[in-house]
Formats: structure tokens, sequence, C-alpha cells
């Protein structure tokens, strides 16, 4: 069930979906997330359990503000409050020490909790509600602290960026808030801050760049520590994977495959595509069973598109998609990093 996420109804009835228990597709800026209250050990096991998703893989809490997380964190570094001062609300998940007794279904069990405040006003509109008191003194309710909210989809696949994708992946009375599509459309940065500095677990929409800006020391990579490192969201080998296979190819072996293919990709069998390429380099097929799609020359572009773009190609019925491997620089670390995955 489709509502308006802009309309206050559709808000009011979202918060007490939550309240109650209930899952939520919910929109954020990054891509829709399947929420539930944060402390609530079997509204989170319902996460889990449409997912398809380990209950040790770590879900993301959402909350309104920075004054939330005193609610889900046993201490917060500095360079950490600077960060949510920075980034917040936005596409950032700080990892933290977690209070004892507090969303450990949503922890996966671990003794941290991934934090985030979403930019999307939808988001921000339900996690409202969810801190606001009851005006029923016969019902009262406890005020939600927070929202734990993976992508909407089944585990390990493509993440959703708009309300219909989230409805093609579950039963069709989960109550989803529309708040259009996602834009930024891939998922948070993930910053590691219970080990003393700043750790990028998962690049994302904010850079490794910005992040080590506003920290004002270096940000390392896991590979740069010896101590193990939280399980974090979508940070396994093979994750965002669509259903046809991912073949990541420079544009040059890309052109020389069309090449030899000639019009022999043509399946008798096959109604559409069989292959799909997306490429900055302007590809050229001659087979009716190729469908050579351009990826936008600027990262931010691609990021917004790319989950859809992939869900599209699968939609198509398409067998393989050839992708351009992205270049070797910062600005690209985020969609690489969701390609690599999606072609393990």
């Amino acid at each position: 069930m489709i509502l308006d996420g802009h309309a206050p109804d559709a808000i009011a009835r979202a918060a007490q979906a939550i309240r109650a228990g209930d899952l939520l597709g919910l929109p954020t800026e990054t891509v829709y997330g399947l929420a539930a209250d944060a402390d609530n050990p079997a509204a989170v096991a319902k996460i889990f359990a449409a997912k398809g998703r380990p209950a040790d893989h770590p879900l993301i809490v959402h909350v309104r503000d920075v004054a939330s997380v005193a609610h889900f964190a046993d201490s917060v570094p500095d360079f950490a409050q600077a960060l949510m001062a920075a980034f917040w609300p936005g596409p950032l998940t700080v990892i933290l020490p977690r209070r004892e007794g507090v969303a450990s279904a949503a922890a996966g069990g671990q003794n941290s909790i991934g934090l985030r405040s979403p930019a999307h006003p939808v988001a921000q509109a339900v996690l409202n509600a969810c801190l606001e008191p009851s005006d029923d003194p016969a019902h009262p309710h406890k005020p939600v602290w927070g929202i734990a909210a993976p992508s909407a989809n089944q585990f390990g696949r493509v993440s959703p960026t708009t309300a219909a994708h989230v409805q093609g992946e579950f039963e069709s009375d989960l109550l989803i808030l529309d708040g259009g599509p996602c834009t930024v459309g891939i998922e948070s940065t993930i910053i590691d801050c219970t080990r003393g500095v700043p750790v990028l677990l998962r690049p994302g929409g904010i850079s490794r760049a910005q992040v080590q800006a506003v920290c004002g020391q270096a940000v390392l990579l896991q590979d740069d520590l010896d101590a193990a490192a939280p399980r974090a969201s979508g940070t396994l080998e093979s994750h965002y994977a669509p259903v046809a296979r991912v073949r990541l190819m420079d544009a040059k072996a890309m052109q020389t495959a069309l090449d030899l293919l000639g019009s022999d990709g043509d399946d008798a069998k096959a109604v559409g595509p069989v292959i799909a390429t997306y490429a900055r380099a302007v590809l050229k097929s001659r087979s009716a069973k190729v469908r050579c799609q351009r990826m936008p020359d600027d990262a931010t572009a691609v990021a917004q598109q790319l989950f859809a773009t992939l869900r599209a190609f699968d939609a198509q019925g398409v067998k393989l998609i050839w992708i351009e491997t992205p270049p070797d620089t910062p600005a690209w670390d985020a969609v690489r990093d969701r390609l690599q995955r999606a072609a393990a």
C-alpha cells in the first residue's frame, strides 16, 4: 500500500504503524528503507525475516537529530560530534559504542551501533511524529527514539530508490510512504568511531576527503588497522546484485566483445535484450539483443541512477550486464564500491 509521504495523515499512520511494531517502507535521500522501532526486538526481527537477512548483520538506526544519539550511544568521541554537526541530517552513518540494554537486536548483538539522521523531509516527519507524546491520556505511548531501516529489498539484492521498487520486493499490505525518487541514490558513508580514530567502512555520499577535513585527522581504511572492525551494513563482498550477471570491463574490451558478437548475440528464444551495456563511452552493437545505455560522466549523477538502472535491466529480462569500470579516483569511490560488490 503506497501513500503520499507528504500528506500529514500518511505520516500519522506511519508513526502509528511503527509504534504498533509493524514494518514501514520509508524514503530517505539515500535509498528506501524497511523500517521498524529500533528498540522493539520483535519488530526488528520482522525486518530480518522479510529481507532474509542474517540476524547478526547489523542495521543502521535512523534518528531525528544529534539530541537522540544519547539514547543509543554510551559515548561519543569529539571527532564523531564534529562529523554529526557537519553532515547531519545527511548521508553519513557513525558507528558508536552502544548503551547496554538498548537496540541489541538492531545492532546484530554487537556492543556498537550505527546511527544516521536522514535528510529526507518524509523520513524526518516520521521521526518527529514517533517522538511526539500521546495526546490521548487513555492511550499513552513511549517515544520511539530511533527507527532501524536497512534498504527495503531482499538481502544482497539491488537497493530500492522509488516506492514502486519497494512494493515489488514485499507483500502488498506493507505500508509504504512515497517520497519520490531518492536524490543521492546509494547508501550512506559509514565511519567507525569506536576505535579512537575515524575509520571508513563504506564509501557513500560523503567523501573520505570531506570527512577528513571535518575531523582534522586522517581517515583510515580498515586495512590500516589490525583490530577487527564492527560488522556494518553493506560491507559483504557480494551485495547490491541484480538478477542478471554483472561484469566490469574497460570500454575498449566492451566494444571488442560487441564487435566479436556481431549479430550472433541474437537468441531466437529470447524476447527483448539479452545483454545490456552501461558505459561512459559511446558503444555500438549490430545485435538486436544488445541494449547500450550511456552512463553519465559525473559520479554523483551515476550514483543517483545506478540502482534504478540495474533494476530496469532486470525488468527487461537481460541475462548479462556489462558495465564500464569507473575511474580509480576518489569521486568514484562509492559507485566503484557498489559495482564491485554487484559483480562479485
